[in-house]
């Protein structure tokens, strides 16, 4: 099965794959404009200045107006109480140009993250990460088109099918076992008909699992921990690790970003494997803006 490149490996441009999607919906919410004279309305809920969580947000907003999403944008300072901002979710709940809520994490510590994200009405749940939603995630047949599902998995599982590879049948690990991640990554996959494996870090003998998976999904948050040998010849590899490590270059320290995956070690076995960064990430952010217009489409129908 040859998909690949000069050395028989494909990379898995997560930006290009991305910006299809994007241009997708793009084309849609147009449509929905001229159909129903609004646009898709995203409420992001940011508490403190965390820098990493700007960055996200910042790009974040920027892709939702690409696309013609409206943004509902709510900066929060770092001691607001956790009961004012149930009660502005409250408000955003019942805010008639808010379909999809976004709450960044992580958010300070004396505010309770699970009571805040079980608080955003299910309807409008743009990340998908609540119960019903998991739930509704857990009990279907298929993979619905309809259902608000954890962005990151489904973006992998896009990635994935974007190969035109059937996915049937095969062997996948997922290694963690996050509710944003882990979980619904296996959901995701058992309803492809793939034989999932979920494992971790205390997994025995992590190496001998990963070499018997034909998909290897790495979600455990430890740099390059997977190591190019773990991976069988021809496997597929999806990294959704973002690590921030310090290197020397040149005498001075610098910060890069690398994956749960060796990935120079593991391109030299696998078919197919995204890069860190380039990969998962932008594919996250479009299937926010997926989830958002769902929520939107959904609502014009009740």
């Amino acid at each position: 099965m040859n998909i690949g490149r000069g050395n028989m490996t494909k990379l898995i441009n997560g930006k290009e794959i991305a910006q299809n999607l994007r241009n997708e919906l793009k084309k849609e919410i147009n449509n929905l404009k001229s159909k129903f004279g609004k646009v898709p309305g995203l409420a992001v809920v940011q508490v403190g200045n965390v820098a990493a969580s700007s960055v996200y947000v910042k790009a974040k907003t920027k892709s939702a107006k690409e696309v013609g999403i409206e943004i509902i944008d709510h900066h929060l300072g770092e001691e607001i109480s956790e009961s004012d901002l149930l009660r502005l979710i409250m408000k955003l709940n019942n805010q008639e140009n808010v379909n999809g809520i976004l709450v960044q994490l992580p958010l300070p510590n004396h505010i309770n993250e699970q009571i805040i994200l079980d608080s955003i009405n299910p309807k409008k749940d743009a990340d998908g990460f609540h119960p019903l939603n998991v739930g509704k995630l857990s009990i279907a047949s298929h993979n619905d088109e309809n259902l608000l599902i954890p962005c990151t998995p489904y973006g992998c599982l896009i990635m994935l099918k974007g190969l035109g590879i059937n996915l049937s049948g095969m062997n996948a690990v997922v290694v963690g076992r996050s509710n944003i991640v882990g979980k619904p990554m296996a959901q995701l996959l058992l309803k492809e008909s793939c034989t999932v494996t979920i494992a971790h870090s205390k997994t025995k003998n992590l190496q001998e699992v990963c070499k018997n998976a034909d998909i290897v999904v790495a979600a455990v948050g430890r740099p390059e921990m997977i190591k190019g040998n773990w991976i069988k010849k021809g496997a597929i590899v999806i990294d959704v690790g973002i690590n921030r490590v310090e290197i020397n270059v040149n005498g001075e320290n610098k910060i890069k970003l690398v994956g749960d995956v060796d990935f120079l070690e593991a391109e030299r076995n696998a078919l197919a494997i995204t890069p860190v960064p380039g990969g998962v990430g932008p594919m996250t952010i479009a299937c926010l803006l997926r989830n958002t217009t769902i929520a939107f489409k959904n609502s014009q129908l009740t």
